[in-house]
């Protein structure tokens, strides 16, 4: 047998991406176990009283929350995709930056504009991370043709979407993740804050 093969071994080479997709998981199998309470009282965000402290646990714990699970392995995927070379660029302290802001955000919206609805899901998230790794490579004063046209085929559609088809995806949350990942890759770029 080839000794490179010996040496071989499984790593946990994305500690911010693996962390998150775990506590996914325990959201999941809380919500599962509750039939749902765990999820309406930490994983999902929606207009509660500023005086309840689990308020602004739900600002952040939304997007560990998932309705399903399809919804569930949808951003999971993603993320799993996109998450670990994120994290070999920017390091992990700046991937966890952008999945709180992004949840920070996403949640502070839906409370103040969308009182009359929840959110939860890893969505926002995953548009962060979409428009975040097509400005990897960027160099100084520069943007990407490859960021300009994933922002028009991406928060596009979603705009386009949000005024057409409706339903129960929350278009607000992909449009204001990718806003958010996008601005973050550009601040990271220009002060050259990756692991390098």
């Amino acid at each position: 047998m080839d000794n490179n093969l010996k040496k071989r071994r499984i790593v946990f080479n994305a500690p911010a991406i693996l962390v998150f997709t775990g506590i996914c998981l325990i959201a999941m199998i809380l919500d599962w176990i509750t039939k749902k309470g765990s999820t309406n009282v930490l994983f999902s965000v929606y207009r509660s009283s500023l005086l309840n402290p689990l308020t602004y646990i739900r600002f952040f714990g939304h997007v560990f929350g998932h309705a399903n699970w399809d919804h569930f392995l949808g951003n999971i995927m993603y993320i799993l995709i996109l998450g670990p070379l994120l994290e070999e660029k920017y390091g992990t302290s700046n991937i966890w930056f952008i999945i709180l802001a992004t949840a920070l955000v996403t949640g502070l919206i839906q409370f103040f504009i969308f009182p009359s609805t929840g959110l939860l899901g890893a969505s926002g998230v995953v548009f962060a991370m979409i428009l975040l790794s097509s400005i990897t490579g960027m160099k100084d004063k520069s943007i990407p043709i490859t960021f300009i046209l994933v922002a028009l085929l991406y928060i596009g559609q979603q705009i386009y979407q949000a005024f057409t088809v409706g339903g129960p995806v929350s278009y607000m949350a992909h449009i204001v993740g990718g806003t958010v990942g996008g601005s973050l890759g550009f601040l990271m770029n220009h002060w050259k804050m990756n692991r390098y």
